[in-house]
């Protein structure tokens, strides 16, 4: 809640081109996200793109429906020309969320022909769809059959090309429309970060000896879902011996006196983007252990350290070349990455260290106007316990600006060890 009491956000507004609250103008949002993706369809010659990913449809529309179930259930996509209209195909009866969307040309009843829907009539609904899809192509495209696709499963990809169309990579396409963000998008992400920190902080409020990593987990769920938060990616918070190694989901163990709690957000807040974000708690009134405090302190040098590289122009590969150097005690538990992308969620890129980039890294530069997330894992192997801690960071002329600015653990900062 804001200090006067009211919520961190508010409905987005009303009148097209007019800001709300935290400084977002929607019109100004859809229309740089939109031409973002036509930029990238034009660069590759591409007719148009499909999206059937939520994350996608939501960049490309500012339309949502069902977000999460519709990423296991494929009853909602669009369309998008590059030089023409934007349809959007939604679930049963569901025509009307999309209204007054300035973006959104038509909006049509989708057809779904996953099994789960379509049964044994799967390919003949198949075939109604892609019939549907290939007609727009055809009438938007000017000759072009070159089209795009996030995601889609064999029998659709089979029936649009049995009618001439040309599939292609349509996740490298929105991995990079997404990549540089406007201004109305750094003001959706400083809204989200605000509702995550508030969570955050009463959360600190709230942990006990006693209660369960699944109880402290629920105030966060609780604190986004009141201020218009969406949902949360993971379930990434542990304590004590379960915070080593790290990506134990959060369980009904009890958090007892003396216990780190190390948990990392992934929320997904107020106008669908990310807040990635993750700290260490110390547990109790008593003193952390002095291993607690190192690890504690290794974790917050290499953020630090790490966040201190960022510019534009600088290679990913030559940032995993520069990283902070892990102790080799805690390099077999290291994380995946050094640093990663975020947006609507966790995007491109995501680079790796030095000793995985042979076999998974790849290169590009970063550039101004890239939010990223600056990780760090710290658990020696075969320890008891693990510090998490990651920054969000955006990318400007001049070098690395700080989104996140929730405090660190004093408990754990209090020594030097």
């Amino acid at each position: 809640m804001a200090p006067d009491g009211t919520p961190l956000t508010q409905a987005p507004p009303t009148g097209l081109g007019s800001a709300d609250k935290n400084g977002v103008d929607k019109a100004a949002l859809r229309a740089w996200r939109l031409e973002r993706l036509r930029a990238e369809l034009r660069r590759r010659d591409y007719a148009g793109i499909l999206l059937y990913d939520p994350i996608n449809v939501r960049y490309a529309t500012d339309s949502r429906n069902m977000a999460v179930w519709c990423l296991h259930n494929a009853v909602r996509y669009c369309f998008v020309a590059t030089e023409g209209p934007v349809v959007v195909f939604d679930f049963h009866n569901c025509e009307h969320l999309s209204e007054g969307i300035e973006v959104i040309d038509e909006i049509r009843p989708g057809t779904s022909w996953f099994y789960f829907e379509a049964g044994p009539r799967s390919a003949e609904q198949a075939g109604v769809w892609a019939a549907e899809i290939a007609e727009l192509v055809i009438r938007h495209g000017g000759g072009n059959r070159r089209l795009a696709v996030d995601k889609c499963e064999p029998l659709g990809v089979a029936a649009l090309q049995a009618l001439g169309i040309t599939i292609h990579d349509g996740q490298e396409v929105t991995e990079l429309a997404r990549v540089i963000k406007g201004p109305q998008e750094l003001a959706c992400m400083r809204a989200s970060i605000a509702v995550c920190q508030e969570a955050m902080a009463q959360m600190r409020r709230q942990l006990t000896p006693g209660m369960t990593e699944n109880q402290l987990w629920a105030v966060m769920n609780q604190v986004n879902a009141a201020n218009g938060g969406e949902w949360i990616e993971t379930r990434l918070l542990s304590a004590g011996g379960r915070t080593n190694p790290w990506f134990r989901e959060c369980s009904d163990a009890v958090i007892e006196a003396g216990d780190i709690v190390s948990f990392d957000t992934d929320l997904i807040g107020p106008y669908g983007y990310c807040a990635d974000l993750s700290r260490t708690f110390f547990c109790g009134d008593g003193r952390p252990s002095d291993d607690q405090r190192r690890l504690f302190g290794l974790a917050r040098e290499q953020i630090q350290a790490n966040t201190a590289l960022l510019k534009p122009g600088l290679g990913f590969r030559e940032l995993s070349e520069k990283a902070w150097n892990l102790p080799a005690s805690c390099a077999a538990n290291r994380y995946s990455v050094v640093v990663h992308g975020v947006g609507l969620c966790d995007e491109y890129p995501a680079v790796k260290y030095a000793a995985d980039f042979a076999r998974s890294g790849y290169d590009g530069v970063f550039e101004a106007g890239m939010t990223v997330c600056v990780e760090s894992y710290m658990g020696e192997e075969g320890g008891h316990e693990g510090v998490k801690l990651e920054q969000q960071i955006l990318i400007t002329e001049t070098g690395p600006e700080l989104l996140s600015d929730f405090p660190f653990e004093e408990a754990l900062l209090s020594r030097e060890v």
